[in-house]
Parts: C-alpha cells; sequence; structure tokens
C-alpha cells in the first residue's frame, strides 16, 4: 500500500493537472500587483539543514517565546534566536524526521519515517525520551504536558507520557486501501483530542482513555474509481471559539459543533490543505489552488480568487490582518479577506513552501523544502 500511498501524493504535488479532456493545466503566471498595500522586508534568513527534500513531509516551522524551531529530514532538530535568527543549538536525532517539530512543555517533538516519536529538551537539545509507535509517525506529534499525542500512517492514533514517551492508549480505526501521504496533526482542547482520519471522519477522544466522545463524517467516498473516492483529511483542523472547521480531499469543507460533532454547515470545496480563519472569513484553497473566503457562521462563499490556481499553495495563514499563502516557486502572496484580492508579494527564496507561515507579533516565519527559514516583516 505504501507504493500507491507515494503514487498518490505525486499526483496531487505535480505542477500542472490534467481536466477531463486530458490537457495539462500549468501554473498560473503572476501578474504585477499595482500599489501593494505592504512593503515587505525579510529581516534574517537561517538554514534548517537540507528541509524536506523530495520527501512529502510534514516538517513545520514552531515559534515559542524563546526560539523558534524546525528540522530537516536528515534528522537534524534546531532551535533559533526569533528576533536574529542566530542558532542556539541544533541536535542530530540519528533518524529520518518525516514531522515536526512541535513544543510541549519542556519538550520538543519530532516523528520519523522509522516509527518514533523523539522528545527534545527546549533549553538545549539534549535527549529527552524516544518512542516507537505502529508505524511511520506522519502527522506532527502535539502535546499538552502531560501527554503527547502522535499519528502513525497505518491510522492509529497514539498517547504517550509526555515524561517518559511511555505508551498510554491507543485508538485505532481502518485506512482506505488508497489514501494520499500525510496526516494532520492533532489538536488537543483540554479533556480531548480531535483528528481527522483518513475515512473522511473526524472524531473527538478522552484525553484520558482516548474512548470516543464522538465521531463524524465530514466526505464519504465516491467515483468509479479508488483516486476519485478519496476522502482524507489531511490538512490541520482548525478549532475557533467552539466551532471545529475541517477540509476534506473528498470534497467538502465543514463546520463542526465541537461539543457534539454536529456538522453545523457544508462547502463543497476540495481540499488537502487545512483552513484559517481571519474576522468572519473561514479560509482555504483547494486542490486546483482556487483560494475561497468562507462565512464563519453559513459556509456561504464570500469571494474565491484564481489567479493563483496550480500554483500549489502552502495551507494560508492570517498575518498583518491579511492572509498569506505560499506556493512552488517560494513566492509569498497576501489577499484582502474583505474581498480575496492579491495586495502584495515576496519572495522568501526559489524553493516550494509547503508548511503554513506562522505568524508570531511583527514577524512571519516561513519555511521551504530545501530548508531556508525566512523572517519576514510587513509594514
Amino acid at each position: 500500500m505504501l507504493v500507491r500511498v507515494l503514487l498518490v501524493a505525486a499526483l496531487v504535488g505535480s505542477l500542472g493537472a490534467c481536466s477531463k479532456d486530458g490537457k495539462v493545466r500549468e501554473p498560473a503566471e503572476l501578474q504585477d500587483i499595482v500599489n501593494p498595500q505592504l512593503r515587505l522586508s525579510t529581516v534574517w534568513t537561517a538554514r534548517a539543514g537540507e528541509g524536506s527534500g523530495k520527501y512529502r513531509a510534514s516538517l513545520d516551522v514552531t515559534v515559542a517565546e524563546d526560539a523558534v524551531y524546525a528540522a530537516e529530514v536528515g534528522g537534524r532538530v534546531y532551535a533559533f534566536d526569533p528576533n536574529t535568527g542566530a542558532r542556539l543549538w541544533v541536535t542530530d536525532t540519528d533518524a529520518r524526521v518525516i514531522s515536526g517539530p512541535s513544543v510541549s512543555g519542556n519538550a520538543v517533538l519530532v516523528g520519523t519515517m522509522e516509527g518514533e516519536v523523539i522528545a527534545l529538551k527546549r533549553a538545549d537539545g539534549a535527549p529527552y525520551w524516544r518512542s516507537t509507535i505502529s508505524s511511520e509517525a506522519l502527522a506532527t506529534p502535539v502535546g499538552d504536558g502531560n501527554l503527547v499525542i502522535a499519528r502513525a500512517g497505518d491510522g492509529r492514533v497514539h498517547a504517550l507520557s509526555a515524561v517518559s514517551g511511555s505508551a498510554l492508549w491507543m485508538f485505532e480505526r481502518t485506512v482506505p486501501s488508497l489514501t494520499l501521504r500525510g496526516l494532520g496533526k492533532p489538536v488537543i482542547d483540554g479533556n480531548r483530542v480531535f483528528v481527522g482520519m483518513d475515512n473522511g471522519r473526524v472524531a473527538a477522544l478522552r484525553m484520558a482513555d482516548g474512548q470516543p466522545i464522538w465521531e463524524q463524517a465530514v466526505a464519504a467516498p465516491s467515483g468509479r474509481n479508488e483516486l476519485e473516492r478519496l476522502t482524507d483529511i489531511d490538512g490541520a483542523l482548525l478549532l475557533d471559539g467552539g466551532e471545529l472547521y475541517v477540509a476534506s480531499y473528498g470534497g467538502e469543507v465543514a463546520c463542526l459543533d465541537g461539543d457534539t460533532g454536529q456538522v453545523l454547515w457544508r462547502r463543497a470545496v476540495k481540499s488537502y490543505t487545512g483552513p484559517t480563519r481571519i474576522g468572519d472569513i473561514i479560509v482555504v484553497s483547494d486542490e486546483s489552488g482556487v483560494v475561497w473566503g468562507l462565512d464563519a457562521t453559513t459556509g456561504a462563499a464570500a469571494w474565491k480568487n484564481e489567479d493563483l490556481k496550480y500554483r500549489r499553495l502552502s495551507p494560508p495563514a492570517a498575518f498583518a490582518e491579511r492572509i498569506v499563502v505560499g506556493d512552488y516557486e517560494g513566492y509569498l502572496h497576501w489577499l484582502d479577506p474583505k474581498d480575496g484580492r492579491l495586495v502584495a508579494r515576496a519572495r522568501a527564496g526559489r524553493d516550494p513552501i509547503q508548511a503554513v507561515p506562522v505568524a508570531d507579533g511583527a514577524l512571519l516565519y516561513v519555511l521551504d523544502t530545501a530548508g531556508r527559514l525566512a523572517a519576514i516583516r510587513a509594514d
């Protein structure tokens, strides 16, 4: 099944896309932005090793109050000063890192292709613990200081002790025979954790023992072949004000009640990246690179922007009162959340940006697939 998963990932990540008539859709050419609304500058850049390279890895940039953390698929984990980009420490895990890092209490967490979750000390990167799960840790592991939640490529959800890494419980659901390569990272909220699954369902689990509080189907398989019947929820879930926003490759963006799992609204948008929220607008990009602004209360389309079609967009983020997405040529594009117009652009590098950009105060941190980390300011 691994080979079939990789093939699908390659199809989704291709530069162009084939329509039903067999024509290749090339990435949209960028048009000049007249009178940009933001003045953008690069404050610093740093190198986080080789990045994700040729792998479709879930490598993130993570910001804590004292450092910016990044990792490379070659196994090194890095901490940088958030203001200057100076390297604070680097640790070689001697493994192939495929997800993370994230921060939980005093630990930095990463997942590996070998099926390990590794915890390092935030202060200096020294080894803390490492624990083996059932298969490769495709989703970024997350924690609340007491428990660490990790997701494996075989569909299992593992809970580990944040102190020792020992296994506490496991939740399991059947994985479809064909899936996209990747998993959305879990979202912890108090005594529960939310996970989106490859079968198009979302589950809320009790942190104490992994028992389901509720499960809800967001997308159901449909189509004439396995590729058309993909329903993966691979993007990050967004929990905001008690409501859970979910995007699936099965063709639905949905808003769920976080307490009950009840579907509050659905919108027919097919996406493998997660949504973000700015004001009353939920923003998500679809499989073709069309960026949608949806009303957070009703799901109605407020606007859509087709200027970035087939440019392999990163998940969207909110920064400087606008929406920002990265693309396959290293460009960052800012959109006005009121109408979706492109209002500014900057180039962080020349390699693809797959990780969601992370805003922290006055800076936006961006990591590309070659391991180039940049801090961007908007004035």
